[in-house]
């Protein structure tokens, strides 16, 4: 069955949603942590790298935390996949670099990429969503399997500069700032408390369900669901 909908524009979660969150885990996760010892070292002095370290300390309650303790709780933190905006920070910080070095490659299911060409092409404009930082999500768009992606994009939203992905609060944030009305946004996304929150905040919202990912045998409850982004027909609203 496909779904239809009439919006000016859609806003897409990565892990789950556009692309596999194996990779994350298996390649991404690694790769940072392997690097979080030199980037604390080498780049102290960095005001993105000296505020997430900050917000490190303040987490933990230790204002005095050295570059040992802030790493292990970085460590920790990946271990639980914690949605931490200064693991985010400097995960994307590390990725960034990686992509910039050609030594990583992003990865998008099959559906995805043709999908947005089309929306594009048709007017819709195109935002993302993740708990990835926005420097993760500009590398990971930037440096995909086809290329450059990111003139399809109108803009980037993360945990820092929208909030919670599963408060309502920060979808109308987004809405706010695109100044798209919350009725012409649909939100993709596997998680059913991301949903639900697009949903609460007066969004559309689909949920993805694709074989192998973590939130597939959960479901995504009373929402829509859909396996891949080419079930979803989306046209621009005339009003």
């Amino acid at each position: 069955m496909t779904l239809r909908y009439t919006v000016d524009a859609v806003v897409l979660d990565i892990e789950g949603t556009t692309s596999a969150t194996g990779f994350v885990v298996d390649v991404l996760y690694p790769y940072a942590r392997s690097r979080f010892a030199a980037l604390l070292s080498e780049r102290s002095g960095d005001p993105e790298v000296a505020r997430a370290v900050a917000q490190v300390r303040e987490a933990i309650g230790e204002p005095g935390a050295d570059a040992v303790r802030v790493e292990k709780a970085l460590n920790a933190w990946l271990d639980e996949d914690r949605k931490a905006t200064p693991l985010k920070t400097l995960q994307g910080l590390i990725w960034s670099e990686g992509f910039a070095r050609g030594d990583l490659v992003s990865h998008f299911y099959d559906d995805v990429v043709p999908e947005l060409r089309t929306w594009h092409s048709s007017g819709l404009r195109l935002y993302v969503y993740s708990s990835g930082s926005v420097a993760a999500q500009r590398a990971w768009f930037t440096n995909s399997p086809e290329g450059d992606l990111t003139s399809m994009l109108s803009g980037f939203y993360d945990t820092e500069n929208a909030g919670p992905k599963q408060e309502a609060e920060s979808y109308r944030r987004i809405s706010g700032s695109t100044g798209i009305e919350p009725a012409e946004l649909l939100f993709l996304s596997d998680r059913p408390g991301e949903l639900d929150a697009a949903r609460a905040a007066g969004w559309h919202a689909v949920g993805i369900r694709r074989p192998g990912e973590p939130y597939f045998e959960q479901g995504v409850g009373d929402h829509a669901a859909a396996g891949t982004f080419d079930e979803i027909t989306v046209s621009r609203s005339t009003s």
